[in-house]
């Protein structure tokens, strides 16, 4: 498979304030990529987006939406063909995680982390491959993580989400991979961006070295190029996501309980 052509595309990179999204932006208008930024952030938005028009001379939009809410991928969809734009590139990487005793969590936090993480991303899908598919030519990127590949105890919703986006990615591809379209589930272990602060907790991260938003985002690339249907960052995370390979399926659940066990509880 030949390496997609980047230049004078649009791409719609969600969450695109910090971490891996800016990265994304950043490495898309390298690229010659007009790219449509989209987070909750409206002041850093703007600011990205001077920096990239600046920098790299291609157009870059900051549109400020939570797509967490119902109805903002619609409204974003809409606001995209308001300003006669078509969409080449879909970068879904929004989402958060949440980390605890499931108990204890804030159950309307929760929802939320399922409506971002997976319902907004199939939304956003529903809306932009059609025309993808008229042109024969589009690229998909759903960000999920290491967590897809196991049960992950204390985070067990955020797990859940990003199992869901791996297997929707993946089917997905399995479907337009003959038309034209790339689509590729992309699965990082922990990574040097703002996940831990809004978690609360680096617990989860289980002690491993964290990679950073540039490494992922070309492992994303990477992906893409060679027509994979997901990629894993980091050759130890890879060998980490076949442990169900391995171990049944009980066990691997266990082992996850205890590698990400936050430090303050106590089981006894």
């Amino acid at each position: 498979m030949k390496k997609y052509e980047y230049r004078n595309k649009l791409a719609v990179i969600t969450g695109a304030s910090s971490g891996i999204g800016k990265v994304y932006a950043q490495q898309l208008a390298s690229r010659g990529c007009h790219v449509v930024l989209v987070a909750r952030s409206k002041d850093k938005l703007e600011a990205i987006a001077r920096e990239i028009n600046r920098q790299y001379g291609v157009q870059a939009y900051a549109l400020t939406y939570d797509l967490s809410e119902a109805d903002a991928p619609r409204l974003l969809a809409d606001q995209i063909s308001e300003l006669g734009l078509s969409v080449d590139i879909l970068i879904n990487n929004a989402g958060f995680g949440t980390y605890g005793r499931f108990e204890e969590i804030n159950p309307e936090r929760e929802q939320e982390e399922i409506m971002l993480n997976t319902a907004a991303l199939v939304d956003l899908v529903h809306r932009f491959l059609p025309n993808m598919l008229e042109r024969k030519d589009g690229v998909i990127v759903n960000v999920a993580s290491m967590a897809a590949f196991m049960p992950v105890a204390y985070s067990a919703v955020y797990g859940a989400t990003k199992a869901f986006v791996l297997s929707f990615s993946e089917a997905l591809w399995a479907e337009v991979r003959e038309r034209g379209i790339r689509v590729l589930a992309l699965c990082p272990g922990a990574t040097d961006t703002g996940f831990f602060d809004v978690v609360g907790s680096k617990d989860l991260a289980a002690g491993s070295k964290l990679s950073t938003p540039e490494k992922v985002v070309q492992v994303g690339f990477r992906g893409i190029d060679q027509g994979r249907n997901y990629s894993v960052d980091g050759r130890m995370n890879y060998f980490m996501a076949q442990m169900l390979r391995l171990f049944s399926r009980r066990r691997v659940a266990l082992i996850m309980e205890r590698m990400v066990t936050p430090k303050n509880i106590n089981n006894g």
